[in-house]
């Protein structure tokens, strides 16, 4: 027998050494990295009906790969101010 999925559930996984959050909820999942506050977003229904199969493909049509942890910008310790001084 299943449980009904009624609230957000919270899992962390390790996808290629890098730690990111699966939150599950009864409209879909997201997907974040560790840290970060944006990520991506998948309702079931856009699941079911295919939707997300074709955005998936015109995505790789275009050539637009999703950027992966190490190719992120990195955060410097100073600021453009600091670096003008």
């Amino acid at each position: 027998m299943t449980t009904k999925l009624e609230g957000p559930l919270k899992r962390e996984i390790n996808v290629d050494g890098s730690a990111y959050t699966l939150t599950i909820t009864p409209n879909g999942l997201t997907l974040v990295l560790k840290g970060r506050r944006k990520g991506f977003d998948l309702e079931w229904q856009a699941l079911v009906s295919g939707d997300a199969a074709l955005a998936t493909a015109l995505n790789a049509s275009l050539g637009a790969p999703a950027a992966r942890p190490s190719e992120l910008p990195q955060r410097s310790g100073t600021s453009a101010k600091d670096k003008k001084r």
